[in-house]
């Protein structure tokens, strides 16, 4: 009988695996036609397909340290390219004219640099056995999820030349990577570098359910950042935020 480790982890091998490998051929597909961070979101997913990897080699038991040493990496670059697509989504409302961010060239070069720094920092925590001080990396990038939420809010009203339902699907997704971030990247981040030492095996239920389940949300941002079905639901509530708020105003007004 398998127990729920087991169980998430051929599970997220069965469905999630190919379902990733699928996103990423749309993507490049749709990526031609829609105005989709293209080349960020493909190295999330190629960041999951690192994660993905490792699952065998949990469900094999095989070696612990390069199991924990690419389980960090991964991670690492998962956060990296989050906070790309996040300050992406930013600056396409905040400068919406600036072409140049959205160009290949410039978004190429930022993914080498992502890589290498994850290489690098990764290689060195290993190294040195200061794993521990891994988790303060990974707190970094709090402030500019926050950064992005709270100016592209602010933002919103100026950028006359976004669309409705595109303003609508930026905040959805900086508000699901924040999430994402603060629910799933970075307790993963800070249980696997405490439960790493010294033994090198990852064995804790939460951790593994943790990082299985990122993959999955990093699909879901596929129907938030593109035009689609996602647009009806989410005009639903924004409309009833708004109902909320000007029930509230005038509740206030008649008192």
């Amino acid at each position: 009988m398998w127990d729920v480790p087991n169980a998430v982890l051929w599970i997220n091998i069965c469905v999630c695996l190919p379902l990733t490998i699928i996103f990423i051929v749309c993507v490049c597909y749709v990526g031609r036609r829609d105005p989709l961070t293209v080349t960020y979101y493909i190295n999330l997913l190629i960041s999951n397909l690192v994660q993905l990897c490792i699952l065998f080699v949990w469900v094999a038991r095989l070696d612990g340290t390069t199991c924990a040493a690419l389980a960090l990496f991964s991670l690492t670059a998962n956060i990296d390219f989050s906070i790309c697509i996040a300050l992406e989504r930013y600056f396409f409302i905040t400068c919406p004219f600036l072409d140049f961010i959205r160009q290949t060239k410039g978004s190429v070069l930022v993914c080498l640099l992502v890589w290498s720094v994850c290489i690098i920092t990764v290689s060195l925590a290993i190294a040195l056995q200061v794993l521990l001080r891994f988790v303060i990396h990974a707190l970094l990038p709090a402030p500019l999820f926050i950064f992005s939420i709270a100016g592209t809010t602010k933002a919103l009203p100026a950028a006359t030349s976004v669309c409705t339902e595109e303003k609508r699907r930026v905040v959805a997704t900086l508000i699901v990577l924040l999430f994402k971030y603060s629910l799933l990247n970075l307790p993963a981040v800070t249980l696997l570098a405490v439960s790493v030492p010294p033994n090198c095996h990852v064995s804790d239920t939460t951790d593994i359910i943790l990082f299985v389940l990122i993959p999955f949300v990093d699909l879901f941002l596929f129907f938030l950042m593109r035009k689609g079905p996602i647009d009806r639901p989410l005009a639903y509530l924004c409309c009833c935020s708004t109902d909320n708020s000007a029930a509230d105003v005038s509740n206030k007004s008649s008192v």
